[in-house]
């Protein structure tokens, strides 16, 4: 059985900075109308990024729509014309102040498709040294240098709130298990 929705009409009702959201009317493949609410983000990415001693470093940073500050793992907004590794470079740079000798793709994922169609880029970036771009004027970030048993603490503890930091540290841990 075909399970695709068909588009029937689409209307953006706002188009901000970061997102764009459009509500649109489709017909399921059982024939039923319906409504998506959808958000359209551009992709993104995140780094796990690992020192020589094995220590993660995260980010610590208020989050407005949460009400609070995450930890998290690099990340940002992909520029246009950029490639996912170049942001992750960019990125590493501007919100900690590192480079990567070495930075592998680990997979791509959406972050809620539910209802958005962002996508997240996370790399594991290895060999890191000092370089740093300026930070963006909007963002405030405290860099934060993580031992990987206090990694598994922090996710025992449900201090890791963020879904990209989560899947990162998730597959660092059990990565290091298998080594």
């Amino acid at each position: 059985m075909d399970k695709d929705e068909q588009c029937i009409s689409s209307r953006e009702v706002y188009s901000g900075k970061i997102v764009k959201l459009s509500v649109d009317e489709v017909r399921l493949p059982n024939g039923h109308v319906t409504r998506r609410e959808v958000v359209k983000h551009a992709p993104a990415v995140a780094i796990l990024a690992v020192n020589d001693k094995g220590e993660i470093v995260l980010v610590r940073q208020f989050r407005y729509a949460t009400g609070r500050e995450l930890l998290e793992v690099p990340a940002g907004i992909m520029e246009e014309g950029e490639s996912p590794a170049e942001t992750a470079k960019r990125e590493l740079r501007e919100e900690v102040g590192y480079d990567a000798r070495n930075i592998e793709h680990i997979a791509s994922f959406y972050s809620s498709p539910g209802f958005a169609n962002e996508i997240i880029h996370l790399f594991y970036a290895t060999e890191i040294f000092p370089s740093k771009l300026d930070g963006d004027e909007d963002e405030i970030i405290e860099k934060v240098i993580v031992a990987p048993k206090e990694c598994q603490r922090l996710i025992e503890a449900k201090k890791i709130e963020d879904a990209k930091t989560f899947a990162a540290l998730m597959w660092y841990l059990n990565r290091r298990r298998d080594q």
